[in-house]
């Protein structure tokens, strides 16, 4: 396994480094401030903290394959490349380098090869360890050549709009090289603008049930717009991954023989199309309108996290899309249901700093819960919005965050452990949580049981002082524990 040491993690090359992360090998960084090493380990990178410049420091563990050198001083990467030259000597040693002409020679005088501002750090660094810096359609290419039988793509749970014109993208490039592909999913969709989107468009999509999926059904697997199996899917986390296409920050690295993990981007789709465009497949209309829609709702229409790659992807598939159907998907007809749960949830929450809490009450939609989620972001002074529900003995909770330092889906998931499925992505998380264990958590009614804990732990995990909540106990709240009994039989 390729070792790969970086010194110093400057915010220009942060990017880099996740990008070197998402890849096969062993990645440990050394940098001195403590927040920047907090965060890195909040996305899964093994980091720790330490004077990059330290020969005892460097020399700590296993001599690495490739040294980089990429802080933020000029004087501290020439120390810093020092220190990696006289404690790893057989290393291939890689340095940004920056300020004077001067302090750049003697940092060039030292290090096998320098980058500066306007390059690739991750592509001379996987180089240096032997990984493909080809075009990623190129590389994509190859490995699906080595590829043979159903090619199953999958998508993580109850899909959105990215998801579901990502994988069908990938579907068709995988059927231009003679693969038998699928594009596949768990759980629902049953967000009314996602089904419209399916139902329009007459999408061809493979729904598994959790429990009843056998990997040997496939004999080659893709994820798209998620990284890991197990993770915001139902697939076994042993189940052996192929293809990788997401535009989220990992929190481990990602482990497949093809990895295109792209955070500068604004949608997984944006990056799909980048595929589809460099390896010439033709584009179907269908594929088109569902990537398109798919960079709109991820951008929030073009208004978050935009980048000019989004721009120039959505410019190509304008041509392509069916904007009568687009027009149609954005404006479906929302069901009673919906509507009562999200009045339910804008009347009765907790409010803490920029964190809102709340209850959708019993619900006959899932999706419900996550569009009053959507809802109550909007509130003046919220970063941070969670909003669970009820529904067939199951407290299904969603996250959204703007604006926000909380990683909502590491958040839930350390909130939950043990209580049932939760995690997602930075700034978009759900949780699926057994009503029984909750309703052994205290006393009183099971409604109000279900409010206390989740609350209690969400607060607790975001280091918020609360206090017992006002969530009212009515029947929405499945305030029977008879009624609880009745669902476990």
């Amino acid at each position: 396994m390729v070792r790969r040491l970086v010194l110093g993690c400057s915010a220009l090359r942060r990017a880099d480094v996740t990008a070197i992360a998402a890849r096969q090998g062993d990645l440990r960084v050394i940098d001195a401030d403590e927040v920047r090493v907090e965060g890195m380990r909040g996305d899964g990178i093994t980091a720790q903290l330490g004077d990059p410049a330290d020969p005892a420091t460097v020399s700590e563990h296993r001599p690495p394959d490739v040294v980089l050198v990429a802080g933020e001083d000029a004087s501290v990467n020439l120390q810093a490349a020092r220190a990696a030259r006289e404690a790893c000597p057989d290393a291939r040693l890689i340095a940004h380098v920056t300020g004077e002409p001067s302090m750049r020679r003697r940092i060039a005088d030292i290090a096998d090869q320098t980058v500066n501002a306007v390059d690739t750090v991750a592509e001379a660094v996987l180089a240096a360890s032997g990984s493909s810096t080809d075009a990623p359609f190129r590389e994509l290419a190859r490995v699906l050549r080595g590829l043979s039988g159903r090619f199953g793509v999958f998508m993580h749970n109850d899909p959105d709009p990215d998801a579901i014109g990502s994988a069908l993208a990938l579907r068709d490039v995988a059927r231009e090289r003679d693969l038998d592909a699928d594009a596949c999913y768990f759980g629902e969709i049953s967000h009314q603008e996602n089904r419209a989107l399916v139902n329009l468009l007459d999408l061809d999509l493979r729904q598994f049930e959790s429990g009843g999926f056998d990997p040997e059904a496939f004999d080659a697997i893709a994820l798209v717009d998620h990284s890991r199996p197990g993770i915001n899917d139902d697939l076994p986390p042993d189940t052996s991954v192929d293809v990788v296409m997401d535009h989220h920050p990992p929190r481990a690295p990602v482990d497949a023989s093809f990895v295109d993990l792209r955070t500068d981007v604004g949608a997984t789709s944006t990056l799909m199309v980048d595929h589809l465009t460099g390896l010439d497949v033709d584009v179907d209309d269908r594929v088109a309108t569902a990537l398109l829609y798919g960079i709109r709702v991820d951008t929030r229409d073009f208004s978050r996290d935009l980048t000019s790659a989004d721009f120039e992807a959505a410019s190509f598939l304008l041509s392509h899309a069916d904007m009568g159907v687009l027009e149609r998907v954005e404006h479906p007809s929302i069901g009673g249901d919906t509507f009562d749960a999200i009045g339910h949830a804008l009347k009765n929450y907790e409010h803490e700093g920029s964190v809102v809490v709340s209850s959708a009450g019993r619900v006959g939609n899932r999706d419900a819960i996550a569009q009053a989620a959507d809802r109550l972001l909007d509130m003046e002074g919220a970063s941070v919005a969670v909003v669970f529900g009820l529904m067939n003995g199951t407290a299904y909770v969603s996250g959204r965050t703007r604006g926000s330092d909380v990683d909502i889906g590491e958040t839930m998931r350390r909130a939950f452990a043990g209580m049932g499925d939760a995690g997602g992505h930075t700034d978009m998380a759900g949780a699926q949580l057994e009503v029984g264990i909750l309703g052994d958590a205290g006393d009183g009614s099971l409604g109000v049981t279900v409010g206390e804990v989740i609350t209690g732990r969400l607060f607790e995990e975001l280091d918020i002082p609360w206090s017992r909540p006002r969530f009212e106990d009515d029947s929405s709240l499945l305030n029977s524990r008879r009624m609880n009994t009745a669902n476990e039989q």
